[in-house]
């Protein structure tokens, strides 16, 4: 088998196995960034899910992309835990935690991430109407309405 075939039917795998998880225990959206994920995973010289098994990697993927995203905190819908996570896809807590740190460290993933936060993540961001204006950060909301809109369109924001 050539690698790319190779790499094709693990990644399709790991889509699916995410894809399982979030059908049963989150949302369309998880799904989505699980797969945006993988895919992107998949690009890297070194392919990290060739190695091991795609169970730990599957679970490693929703655990990154939930850590980032406050999937773990039951005051937030959608709520999983890391057990809940670990005993879906019958692996241990401690390598799903220490292969998703790996994840999050590879595509440098951290809280309000531009690519990989849910819609709901994006939407609470405190730093969203912060801009620089002459070197001095401003709400976007004290600027005169011309200028808020001006900088919206510059940066491809709604209102």
């Amino acid at each position: 088998m050539r690698d790319k075939d190779l790499i094709e039917n693990k990644m399709r795998g790991v889509i699916e196995m995410t894809a399982g998880f979030c059908n049963s225990h989150l949302d369309e959206e998880y799904k989505q960034l699980c797969e945006k994920l993988i895919r992107k995973m998949s690009r890297k010289r070194n392919v990290p899910f060739l190695s091991g098994r795609l169970e730990i990697w599957a679970a490693a993927i929703i655990h990154a992309l939930g850590s980032i995203n406050f999937l773990f905190d039951p005051s937030f819908e959608p709520y999983v835990s890391v057990g809940d996570i670990a005993n879906y896809f019958g692996t241990s807590k401690s390598t799903v935690s220490q292969k998703a740190k790996v994840i999050r460290e590879m595509f440098k993933m951290r809280y309000y991430d531009e690519e990989f936060s849910t819609t709901r993540m994006e939407d609470s961001n405190p730093f969203s109407d912060l801009v620089m204006v002459n070197e001095l950060i401003v709400d976007i909301k004290t600027l005169p309405p011309e200028i808020q809109e001006a900088v919206r369109q510059m940066m491809g924001r709604k209102k």
